[in-house]
């Protein structure tokens, strides 16, 4: 089996690192401080294809594999969690479920646009009374003539804010919510549906999150995507997809914490020595990196299977489980490191200390990875 990226790959990798490095981290403290959504790094984003990267060329995607996107939000996610998240909430979930279930006449209208820089999808699933059970979601969508009229609250939208269209779960059937959940897209500004209020996040903080609230909005049936009560199927088959995304981010993120751990303990003197040389900070330095590298192994072994066609739904959720927890451990033993400098915003430690944390709860939290697993396992 061999583990090494083929030549293209790594050539993509180069290219990611150094977009990352120039264009991504020199404002990543500012988007945290500001709390600002980096609308000048989404379109460079665009401008290279980054944002459709695992879509093909013929639906306006630039062609590459799933191992180039887990590539990308690996390396961003490098150098600032909040372009990861985006680029994982508008490729995977906003413009995924177009592209899989959609009409010609939808990936024409929608897909295309989101995938050649024009417009930004987000996926519009989490309610307050639902995130990973979906059945217990309240939004209804019901028939009226030429219309599905919606009415519910959405929260933890990513990008909720500033998309051009959400792909928008509702409860079709109330009698029977796990076989009566259907998909719509709902563009912007569609009279009836609002934006209640953005969220003050600990972490990712521009990667804005959003209420959303629908108010008798009426939406064509023509917007309804894939079949009538078949979102929750579909919802599922792009959250398996999302997962890959999530642990690539998570392993982005824990290499930062790494690098920065590796480099303060060869500058950092006690004792009229590096502290690099004492044992304990070399194991704590061996035990990360070890985590580390067996995080990214599940995770490019998930993306790898994805793009074989075969099924990968256990192995995504093993990832995102292992890879959200290993970089947990990072983080803390790269702060830990760092001693109290490390508690202080002037290091940027503190910033991923506090981004890494999401990587746990959204997607499912790692206890919703291990029902999922257990379900592969027994079912």
């Amino acid at each position: 089996m061999d583990f090494r990226l083929t030549k293209e790959e790594a050539l993509f990798q180069k290219m990611c690192r150094q977009f990352a490095l120039n264009e991504v981290e020199p404002i990543a403290a500012e988007i945290d401080e500001q709390e600002r959504y980096p609308e000048e790094t989404v379109q460079k984003l665009m401008k290279y294809g980054l944002m459709g990267i695992q879509f093909p060329k013929e639906v306006g995607g630039s062609g590459g594999n799933y191992v180039c996107y887990t590539i990308a939000i690996e390396e961003m996610s490098r150098v600032c969690a909040t372009t990861g998240a985006i680029i994982s909430a508008h490729g995977t979930l906003g413009a995924w479920p177009i592209y899989a279930f959609g009409t010609p006449e939808q990936k024409e209208k929608w897909l295309r646009p989101a995938l050649e820089g024009e417009k930004y999808a987000a996926f519009c699933l989490t309610e307050p009374a639902g995130g990973s059970d979906m059945t217990s979601n309240k939004t209804t969508a019901v028939e009226d003539g030429d219309y599905y009229v919606i009415n519910g609250v959405k929260h933890f939208i990513t990008g909720g804010a500033h998309c051009d269209f959400l792909c928008c779960f509702a409860i079709t059937n109330k009698e029977d919510p796990k076989h009566g959940m259907t998909c719509f897209v709902v563009e912007k500004d569609t009279p009836g549906m609002k934006i209640a209020s953005e969220d003050n996040k600990m972490g990712i903080r521009g990667a804005r999150t959003a209420e959303i609230v629908f108010e008798d909005c009426r939406v064509p049936k023509e917007n309804m995507v894939g079949e009538l009560n078949g979102g929750y199927r579909l919802a599922l088959d792009v959250v398996d997809r999302g997962r890959i995304g999530i642990a690539a981010m998570a392993v982005g993120i824990g290499q930062a914490a790494l690098d920065l751990a590796i480099k303060y303990a060869k500058e950092r003197e006690v004792f009229k020595r590096p502290i690099s040389k004492f044992q304990g900070i070399q194991w704590m330095l061996a035990d990360a990196a070890t985590q580390l590298e067996a995080a990214r192994m599940l995770t490019y072994y998930a993306a790898d299977l994805k793009e074989q066609g075969v099924p990968f739904t256990k192995q995504a959720a093993m990832a995102k489980l292992f890879a959200a927890e290993a970089s947990h451990k990072v983080v803390d033993t790269a702060l830990q490191i760092h001693g109290g400098y490390g508690y202080m915003k002037e290091y940027a430690i503190e910033r991923i200390y506090r981004d890494q944390r999401i990587t746990e709860l959204f997607e499912g939290t790692s206890q919703v990875q291990k029902i999922v697993i257990a379900g592969q396992l027994l079912h």
